[in-house]
């Protein structure tokens, strides 16, 4: 069966589409072709199953061009089904305009098969374009597989010792000051002398003393998240390997209830500019 994703959004929405279409290329045997914004492509390098990313700006961001060609990619192959996540008007005259016999969305004047748009953790909320396919899914019971020379390369990382390792991920909007996180690693190493404390933020310095990840790809990021015993981050993709991986993860201004699953493990704080480290201190237990 050969199926196209339309999936608008960043390197948060692709990841959290993921399980989704691990599921329909695992139970339907799926080709999967991606249509995805370019900067968020490289999520897809984690499931082999998908054969080709086709790179488009949803929303009002696209040209005549590129609203052309993304139209060219779709008429030429034998394509049975579309998966639509898009409200943008030009993508659902884009479908009208193909051949493809199955047209999934929420709606729109091109679905052939309409979905109510479910609530809550927006993972699992995929199960509804799914189950018109006859895919049983369920989200929280997937985890990311990871090829061993990845892990094992991760693990040969780590910082040295046999106490809990901590990966400590900054993301881009303003959280802490380096102060706040030079205060924040004294007080962790006060409560858990044992502890290994790995930094994975490119664009930010390191407190000293930290090892930093040199993680390249998502592929490595997602091994090094899957070897630490806890992430601390205000990263969405950070916070989203963690949940595929299955890692215990303490999420800072994540608390929306669309963004991840409730688990024993999953503690979403509010952003980091709201709280001082010993309030994150007490989140991880320490």
């Amino acid at each position: 069966m050969q199926v196209l994703a339309l999936l608008p959004g960043g390197e948060e929405d692709q990841l959290q589409a993921l399980p989704a279409m691990v599921a329909l290329a695992e139970q339907q045997s799926a080709q999967l072709h991606v249509v995805c914004p370019a900067q968020a492509a490289h999520i897809w390098t984690l499931l082999p199953a998908v054969e080709r990313c086709i790179p488009f700006a949803f929303g009002q961001r696209w040209s005549l061009a590129d609203w052309a060609n993304l139209l060219g990619n779709v008429r030429e192959p034998d394509f049975q089904v579309s998966l639509n996540l898009s409200t943008d008007w030009s993508i659902d005259l884009l479908l009208s305009l193909s051949r493809i016999p199955m047209r999934v969305a929420a709606g729109g004047f091109s679905a052939t098969e309409q979905v109510q748009q479910p609530t809550g953790w927006r993972t699992q909320a995929l199960r509804a374009w799914l189950q018109s396919l006859g895919v049983h899914y369920d989200a929280n019971a997937y985890r990311l597989p990871l090829p061993r020379s990845a892990l094992a390369e991760a693990r040969a990382a780590l910082p040295p010792g046999n106490g809990p390792a901590l990966l400590l991920g900054p993301g881009v909007a303003p959280g802490w000051s380096p102060e706040d996180w030079r205060e924040f690693v004294a007080a962790m190493g006060q409560a858990v002398p044992s502890g290994r404390l790995l930094w994975l933020a490119p664009e930010e310095e390191a407190p000293a003393g930290i090892r930093r990840c040199r993680a390249a790809t998502v592929m490595a990021e997602a091994a090094t998240v899957a070897s630490v015993d806890v992430v601390l981050t205000d990263d969405p993709r950070l916070a989203q390997l963690a949940v595929l991986t299955g890692t215990a993860l303490v999420a800072a201004g994540m608390e929306d209830p669309r963004r991840l699953p409730r688990r024993d493990a999953i503690k979403p704080l509010p952003p980091l500019d709201q709280l001082r480290p010993g309030e994150v201190l007490r989140a991880l237990g320490a």
